[in-house]
């Protein structure tokens, strides 16, 4: 069984590899001409059950909750319903794979808001709950529900010392991270993403002050909380500013209306651009900056290490803080509109990795020393996608999750292993 996993696994591994250049071409440089022009054909209904089946594992541990459940019943729940989304992920990629190169579709769950206040243009707002599947969508959410499935698996036994209300806790903040993240990755328009942003904040929130009667943990999940704010203030008054320039927060209809100034600095003439148009991606890069802590809001990753390991393994270094390069890499159409906006990016992302890893490499603290290695080579991609290297930046945020996961659930086994006084200065002392 192991070894047909591995197996599975494997072909899977090799496929995305295999595919891997037209993934990251759709996140960059050639993505705002491939956007405009590609064709969007309605999904198959199912495609909404990826983030569905993971609430449907909130509702599930909730009720475990309020039934008193004390055994690892709501772990198993869970991470049956993570697993299922994950199945259909692998479906949908496939689908998709089978529709040809450059092959994009919608998928609608339902009409959610619908306003008008006049009949010109600009006067209408129109946000359904739909989701965007194109081949970078495909490339996150592999590895958001692979790994949320194993990590979820892994916590299942981690956290066993706490079986009762808490570990039902765990896991409905567990899960409704999982829902947010995918609503953020599949979000068919800016306001879908944007729910998904802040309830992967809510939800780091959450799960970070875990363990609520310890007073650094609380301090942790407050500083993480409030700085975060900082960043999605600049990701709101982007969306603000789309919307007024041009009247729509709907990615299929938002990339061809951007190709014609993208057609203008290619020609040369950048100074044609309007300012407000080229604000926007500034504004963008603040709520990516904020998401992904970089340079200078980076200082709450390594206080986020006060929550559980599988909770810093899934949010804080596999997942959520790559949120920031996929903003970057789905509004990509944006950035080339500016000649300063990725230059900015790719300082703040080079400045981000010298700093953290010269700051990590004065920590003591095993799991501060994973989350400073997590920030520098988070600007190993915002540097990557900045110099227009968009296949490097994907290729690089695919295997950081994988490796960086591994890591921080090896390094709870060993702190599981060792004295609650052992540090690695503490190591040192004893061999010399």
């Amino acid at each position: 069984m192991i070894e047909r996993a591995t197996d599975i696994l494997g072909v899977l591994a090799a496929t995305v590899a295999q595919h891997g250049g037209e993934v990251a071409e759709q996140g960059g440089h050639a993505a705002g001409a491939a956007h405009a022009m590609a064709a969007t054909v309605a999904g198959p209904w199912w495609v909404a059950m990826v983030p569905g089946m993971a609430m449907v594992g909130v509702v599930l541990a909730a009720l475990c909750a309020i039934f008193g459940v004390r055994s690892k019943l709501p772990a198993w729940l869970s991470v049956g319903c993570i697993a299922t989304s994950f199945g259909l992920t692998v479906a949908m990629f496939l689908k998709l794979q089978g529709m040809g190169p450059g092959a994009v579709f919608v998928t609608k769950a339902f009409e959610w808001i619908h306003l008008s206040w006049g009949s010109r243009p600009g006067q209408t707002f129109h946000a359904d709950f739909a989701f965007y599947i194109d081949s970078l969508t495909c490339l996150w959410m592999l590895f958001v529900t692979g790994l949320a499935s194993l990590i979820g698996l892994y916590a299942s036994e981690y956290m066993s010392h706490d079986l009762g209300t808490s570990y039902c806790r765990f896991y409905v903040g567990f899960c409704l991270f999982v829902f947010s993240m995918a609503c953020l990755v599949m979000g068919e328009n800016m306001l879908v993403t944007f729910l998904g942003w802040e309830g992967v904040g809510f939800c780091s929130y959450l799960l970070i002050g875990y363990f609520y009667k310890k007073p650094s943990a609380v301090a942790a999940a407050k500083k993480a909380f409030i700085v975060n704010r900082i960043g999605d203030f600049g990701l709101l008054m982007g969306m603000f500013l789309t919307f007024v320039k041009f009247g729509t927060l709907r990615y299929p209809e938002l990339w061809p209306l951007v190709q014609p100034y993208v057609d203008l600095v290619k020609s040369g003439h950048a100074a044609e651009v309007p300012v407000a148009v080229g604000l926007i991606p500034a504004l963008l890069m603040v709520g990516a900056f904020g998401k992904s802590a970089q340079f200078p809001l980076y200082v709450w990753l390594p206080d986020a290490m006060e929550g559980p390991t599988p909770v810093s393994a899934l949010i804080h270094a596999a997942t959520m803080v790559t949120a920031g390069v996929y903003l970057i890499a789905r509004t990509y159409p944006l950035f080339l509109v500016s000649e300063y906006a990725l230059p900015i990016v790719a300082w703040i992302g080079a400045i981000t990795a010298l700093l953290s890893a010269t700051i990590g490499m004065a920590q003591f603290d095993i799991k501060r020393i994973m989350a400073y290695s997590t920030v520098s080579q988070l600007g190993y991609m915002f540097c990557g996608l900045a110099v227009l290297s968009s296949s490097g930046a994907a290729f690089h945020v695919f295997t950081h999750a994988f490796f960086k996961a591994t890591l921080f659930l090896c390094c709870a086994r060993s702190c599981m292993a060792l004295p609650a006084s052992w540090t690695c200065a503490s190591s040192a002392a004893s061999r010399s």
